[in-house]
């Protein structure tokens, strides 16, 4: 059985980039069994009702500006899967969960940035999924967590974000020096996700330190995919940090893994 995971996507400029990070996913993916397909939910595919991608080819979405030009000349030409999608589908219908199918999007760069690192040959179909961040976080596992039993057939859950996330106080000419406040909510995090903690993690927006900087109120789709990634390992509940860094003085770069 697979993990499903929770893999901050961070800047765009991660996708040229030779750091830590990157170099921490790049050996993820030789280290991780092939999986059969991924399916993956993204911070920057927001929608109100579920989203089910079936998709033949993907197209590449640029959805960003003002970086270095060569971003703009990346492609991750991933297929798609319709069985997987057609099983998915099944999975939220016995689970009374409302869903969509989308047939034209690309791979927005919370997808394609990540799936470069780990599966750099484009070469493993990807089902992408949206995100509600209109939904409470408890809905957001129970989506997750419908689709658990895919990771019994080899199928790979992500969810892409970050787990702090706050573009108005990012500090590009970056030091190395992390803010306190980030840390501390992080390590909270860290904290109620190791013991599994739901009824703490559904709350974090009150009970965590900092949660209004970490995830601005206008900002919550890029932390909610971690309820949806650990959700999906509701039949198997452990979560491991698997790397967490810094950029930007706040920027999370984390990756957790949920089951075994």
């Amino acid at each position: 059985m697979l993990p499903s995971f929770f893999i901050a996507h961070g800047s765009p400029m991660l996708a040229i980039e030779n750091n830590d990070y990157t170099q921490f996913l790049n050996q993820l993916g030789k280290e991780l069994p092939r999986p059969k397909a991924i399916v993956l939910f993204s911070a920057h595919w927001e929608s109100r009702v579920q989203q089910v991608s079936r998709v033949d080819q993907y197209s590449t979405i640029y959805d960003f500006g003002g970086f270095d030009p060569s971003l703009y000349t990346i492609q991750y030409p991933a297929r798609g899967s319709n069985e997987i999608a057609g099983e998915i589908e099944d999975l939220f219908t016995q689970n009374g969960i409302s869903y969509e199918n989308e047939t034209t999007r690309g791979l927005d760069h919370g997808a394609w940035v990540v799936l470069r690192m780990v599966y750099p040959n484009a070469d493993i179909p990807v089902i992408a999924m949206s995100v509600n961040p209109a939904l409470t976080p408890e809905e957001q596992y129970k989506i997750g967590a419908a689709l658990s039993v895919l990771r019994e057939k080899d199928v790979l859950i992500i969810g892409s974000g970050g787990t702090v996330h706050n573009l108005g106080a990012l500090k590009w000419a970056d030091n190395g020096t992390t803010d306190t406040w980030a840390l501390e909510f992080d390590d909270w995090l860290a904290v109620n996700l190791q013991n599994w903690n739901l009824q703490s993690l559904f709350n974090y927006n009150t009970l965590a330190p900092n949660a209004s900087l970490a995830v601005p109120p206008y900002g919550n789709e890029h932390f909610i995919p971690i309820f949806y990634a650990m959700g999906a390992a509701d039949n198997q509940p452990k979560a491991t940090l698997l790397h967490r860094s810094f950029r930007y003085g706040n920027l999370s770069h984390s990756v957790w893994q949920f089951g075994q």
